[in-house]
């Protein structure tokens, strides 16, 4: 019997043959402007994971599946806006350790794919204990160079193109496009509500489906190389 991509889609007779690489999506539900809904980064995060896993089933030794995606992330720079769920750090780190405990028990090696920044210190957390207990654990960003930096034409682009029936774009608004550099103290201080009324870090009115197509290409690229490579830094996130 074939055996699917996805994991929740699958039965557990079917995970017997092995060996399994599994990738794992992690966003966030956080507010992404007046125009993309709250789970754009797991939308990005889960994308990416389905479409490089398919890449790889095809080529790779390890068969490889897609596990449903981890929703909730370390958003606190966003909790002054409406529908923002933030699970923490600590929490969030207990959560990818705790899972990758479990699921190594069947699965040979595990890839979590981040779709957030703010849960890059938890993902560094949890995936240096695994490794250290001697799991095959790593993470890679869903990144793109020159992408700005929240809800802006980067992520409106990927939307556009993954999930166009759920862009508002009658509402959305141009936000705050300075440096990320130049607006992190403002942010450590107020979160982005400090630098952003409307919680746009860019230019979202610029964006394009067949931009956001590209963007996401060149993601799973991105992801497919270093995943070919498997060489996790000292923070776990794979070598580009």
């Amino acid at each position: 019997m074939a055996v699917r991509v996805e994991l929740g889609n699958s039965t557990s007779s079917q995970l017997q043959s092995g060996p399994w690489g599994l990738t794992i999506p992690v966003g966030s539900t956080e507010q992404h402007g007046p125009h993309l809904p709250l789970d754009t980064d797991t939308r990005i995060a889960t994308a990416v994971a389905r479409a490089v896993t398919a890449r790889l089933s095809d080529r790779a030794q390890l068969q490889w599946m897609a596990a449903p995606a981890v929703a909730y992330g370390d958003s606190g720079e966003h909790q002054s806006f409406p529908g923002t769920v933030s699970i923490g750090t600590e929490a969030l780190t207990a959560l990818l350790v705790e899972f990758g405990r479990s699921a190594t028990c069947w699965a040979h090696r595990l890839l979590f794919v981040n779709g957030h920044g703010g849960n890059v210190e938890a993902l560094t957390r949890a995936v240096r204990l695994l490794r250290s207990e001697g799991r095959d654990a790593a993470w890679c960003p869903c990144a793109v160079a020159g992408g700005d930096a929240h809800a802006g034409h980067t992520e409106t682009s990927l939307l556009l193109h993954i999930s166009p029936a759920d862009v508002r774009t009658d509402r959305w608004r141009v936000g705050n496009d300075a440096p990320l550099s130049d607006l992190m103290p403002s942010m450590r201080r107020g979160g982005v509500a400090a630098v952003s009324e409307v919680g746009v870090l860019g230019d979202p009115t610029t964006a394009t489906a067949a931009d956001g197509e590209r963007i996401l290409a060149d993601m799973v690229d991105d992801c497919a190389r270093r995943i070919g490579r498997w060489t996790p830094g000292a923070d776990g996130m794979l070598r580009s």
